[in-house]
């Protein structure tokens, strides 16, 4: 009994030890799970940052994301982004957040930081800068009046392509602490992101600017068209690298005679932008050769692009301006396009609304009607593309009302910054390319 009593004794006597180191290891595994769970929260936050900064298609809307995503990551108070110049020895562009109004204003007159102290060492040393006392740093070369006092910096440079692009820069955690190497950890992680958003921003603004070149290239520089003056602008999408097919053209025929013509092929891309510049070639031809009224050309325009292509269906307008005693007769005819407008001296401008026939390239045995209207001396005619007008969030014609509004505010001017006002302040949304062409008869 004597031994049972002293085997119990000494349970009883480990239980309490056992308690301990059981808790002990559970409190150990519940650092764990939080540090891992804190892991977890910074690399979703990471990914988030990282989908942020690649939806961005413009390169100073990149730049920007990139401070106010790293500054959210680690919880800066300040961020900043300092872009090299093409030598790599100073800084030629410089981004910053967090400023206040108050501190923005007390450095209105402060030039950027062009890369001393602190900020010239991580360009000269371009690996991850971590400092916690900036004025006590050896490359230290303090703050231009009226900037703010900064303690800590977390400083790691941007590659693209193997080199250097520019620094990005965050200082002062909102908690009072320095910055540890996880907030550095997640900044190189955040930076090579970065890298990667800012090549492909850049090769997409070349995929844009070429696309913009080879569209001009397929519309026309307007000839001589005495006695009318013609003026004609051109707009891709906002959207970057969307080949569109909006064309225009003026051509002179004998007897003075001039023939107009805009147009927009459906679909936004390199197919859209040859089927408009095939079209417009074709109707050229048919102009010279056949003449007659809108109408029939239009028929044959039609029954030729059917019959030889495989072209999207088009919209367009097909005018001609001829004399008509003291002024000049407007014949045209639609293909579901937009109806032009017409501005007359003294009068409000007015959409010459018709009976428009079909699309080309959607039935070639629908007539095509004419249309006719006198055009007095000085007037102008605007024929442009839907571009110009549609926005998804308000109905058209709220927007031809405000086309109707421009016209008036600026039908003064001269035609080419007229349409260049137009094209300025147009109502549309911007999300298709837009074409205007401007015809303006002359005074007696």
């Amino acid at each position: 009994m004597a031994g049972i009593g002293e085997g119990e004794q000494a349970r009883q006597t480990r239980l309490p030890d056992l308690h301990l180191r059981l808790r002990a290891e559970l409190g150990r595994i519940d650092d764990q799970l939080r540090a891992l769970l804190g892991a977890m929260d910074r690399l979703q936050g990471l990914l988030d940052a990282v989908v942020a900064i690649s939806r961005e298609v413009e390169l100073p809307a990149v730049l920007h994301r990139i401070v106010t995503t790293a500054m959210e990551l680690v919880g800066a108070r300040y961020g900043a982004l300092g872009v090299l110049s093409e030598s790599g020895d100073r800084l030629e562009q410089f981004i910053s957040a967090g400023l206040s109004e108050q501190e923005h204003a007390a450095l209105a007159e402060t030039a950027f930081p062009r890369g001393l102290g602190v900020l010239g060492h991580l360009i000269h040393h371009p690996e991850p800068l971590r400092v916690e006392d900036i004025p006590a740093h050896p490359s230290s070369a303090g703050f231009p009046p009226n900037h703010p006092l900064l303690r800590t910096l977390l400083g790691v440079a941007i590659t693209v392509r193997g080199e250097i692009y520019g620094d990005l820069y965050l200082s002062e955690r909102r908690d009072g602490r320095p910055f540890d190497a996880h907030d550095e950890t997640v900044v190189v992680a955040l930076a090579g992101a970065a890298g990667i958003a800012i090549e492909n921003v850049r090769l997409f603004e070349q995929v844009r600017v070429s696309a913009e070149q080879f569209q001009r290239l397929l519309l026309p520089t307007l000839p001589d068209l005495r006695p009318f003056t013609a003026a004609a602008i051109y707009r891709p999408a906002a959207e970057p690298s969307r080949l569109g097919g909006d064309w225009y053209d003026a051509i002179p025929l004998p007897g003075g005679v001039v023939a107009v013509v805009i147009g927009d092929v459906v679909g936004h891309d390199l197919k859209a932008a040859a089927a408009m510049a095939s079209t417009r070639n074709m109707l050229r031809a048919l102009l010279f050769e056949r003449g007659g009224p809108p109408g029939a050309i239009l028929a044959q325009l039609d029954r030729t692009v059917q019959t030889i292509t495989n072209h999207p269906v088009t919209t367009t307008t097909l005018a001609r301006m001829e004399p008509d005693g003291p002024g000049w007769r407007l014949h045209w005819s639609s293909a579901g396009h937009v109806p032009p407008l017409l501005i007359a001296p003294g009068r409000r401008p007015e959409y010459l609304f018709a009976e428009p026939g079909l699309p080309l390239g959607v039935d070639t045995e629908q007539p095509r009607p004419d249309h006719s209207r006198f055009v007095p001396p000085g007037a102008t005619v605007v024929f442009f593309t839907d571009g110009l007008i549609e926005h998804p969030e308000q109905p058209i014609d709220e927007s031809l009302d405000e086309l109707t509004a421009l016209a008036a505010r600026y039908a003064d001017l001269p035609l080419q910054e007229f349409v260049q006002a137009l094209a300025d302040h147009h109502p549309s949304d911007g999300h298709d390319d837009m074409a205007v062409l401007a015809l303006r008869a002359p005074r007696v």
